[in-house]
Formats: C-alpha cells, structure tokens, sequence
C-alpha cells in the first residue's frame, strides 16, 4: 500500500529569510495526522537565504541528519564540530543527552536548499555525536546508495535505530530497485524531479508512505534525486 503525502499538502512558512516546507508536523504547524511515520519524525525542506541562518539552540534525544542539496550550510555544535556541508555530504549529530548548534548560510550571494531530517533514537540519553561523509552523484547515480545505518555499513553514518536511509540520483528513464523485508516499512521522499513509484507518479517534494509492500521501483520521468527510508 502506497500513501501520497502531496508537496503542496505540506505545512510551509515563509519568514523571507527562511522559506521552508514540513512534511510532519513541526514547531507553529501541526496536522494529527502527519505527526510521523514510524521513527521518521521530521523531513523539512528548507531554502535558507545568503547569510542568514538559524541561531544556537538545542536539541536532545533525536537522531537528525542534514541533506543539502544545493548551496552550503555553517555549522557550530556545543560539541566542538565547525563545518561546511556542501551537496553530497550527509551530516549527522546525535543530540542524545543533548546538544547546541547554530547554522548558518556562510554565502553572500547564495541561497542553500537543505532536507533535515529527524528520526526518533532507540533509546534516550545517549551520548551526543557527530558525523559527516561525502557521498559523491557517481556513487549515488543509478541506484540506491546507503548514506545512513543503525550499523554504519558500507561508509554509511550510523544512526541509534533500526532504519536505513538511502539516496538515489536518477537520469531520465532509469530505475533503481528496493526489498523490503517482512513487517518493514519506508517512506520515499522526492528531493528534485518526477519519478514513477511502482504505478504512482511523484513530483519534487512529494512523499510516500509505503506498508505492505516487498518491493520498490522507483523510475526516474526526468532527472531526479530521491531518498529512501527502509523503518521498522
């Protein structure tokens, strides 16, 4: 079974400097039937304008995970961590016990479009973590790239749970191929493009809920960029 989460469904804001989209209910919106999908508890599509940015604040007990997908973003922890992620790379920070981070369009000139993505720990009050990896288009062109794991298998950063987060970049007319196992679950979420998921067509920004399912095909219209959940 495939459910639609339609782009323009989305709960969105736009504060000039921020112009941003909630696939799940987020801080000012909240829709009780979009709270979460299983562990996946926030995917927010943000476009965040030349030096502007989001000032420190805090985060506990949640696994979250920064997707730019063009442009860069500054990024400050309590932890000590000072980075630049640029399109390609996937940042992670555990916020466990908890965590402060600010971040920040480092651009005078360009805006940066990001996904964050939160997934609910397995567990409370682990201790805090970071991690960011480089996974080029050559590596994710063509099929399903692991970028994220509770194992941290194949260079994928590793998550506190039982979920897999992969990314595809797809050329016009190419398919990339996912089994689920027994009882698991996923959500596919369009970044860029329009794509053919199994008999359903989704456009940029559009998700889907998927159960029930044991396998997906996922043909690219055009030229797009996807990511792949597998939940428990």
């Amino acid at each position: 079974m495939i459910t639609i989460r339609k782009s323009e469904d989305r709960g969105h804001f736009d504060f000039g400097w921020l112009d941003t989209y909630h696939t799940f209910s987020f801080d000012q919106y909240y829709d009780p039937a979009h709270t979460h999908w299983r562990s996946l508890r926030v995917i927010n599509e943000d476009r965040v304008q030349p030096a502007h940015g989001f000032p420190t604040h805090s985060h506990r007990d949640m696994e979250i995970i920064t997707y730019i997908l063009a442009g860069a973003l500054e990024h400050c922890a309590s932890m000590g961590n000072v980075s630049v992620t640029r399109p390609g790379d996937v940042q992670h920070m555990s916020a466990g016990l908890g965590v402060s981070h600010s971040e920040f369009n480092p651009s005078e000139a360009e805006p940066v479009h990001l996904l964050q993505i939160w997934i609910l720990p397995q567990s409370h009050g682990l201790p805090p973590g970071y991690e960011e990896k480089h996974f080029s288009d050559e590596e994710r062109r063509g099929g399903l790239r692991l970028i994220a794991s509770s194992d941290g298998r194949d260079g994928s950063v590793t998550i506190h749970q039982d979920a897999q987060v992969y990314a595809t970049v797809l050329d016009t007319g190419q398919t990339a191929v996912h089994s689920l196992g027994e009882n698991r679950y996923a959500w596919v979420q369009v970044a860029r493009g329009t794509i053919r998921l199994d008999e359903v067509e989704l456009k940029q920004g559009d998700g889907a809920a998927v159960r029930q399912e044991s396998e997906l095909v996922i043909t690219a219209h055009d030229q797009a960029e996807v990511l792949l959940f597998d939940l428990a």
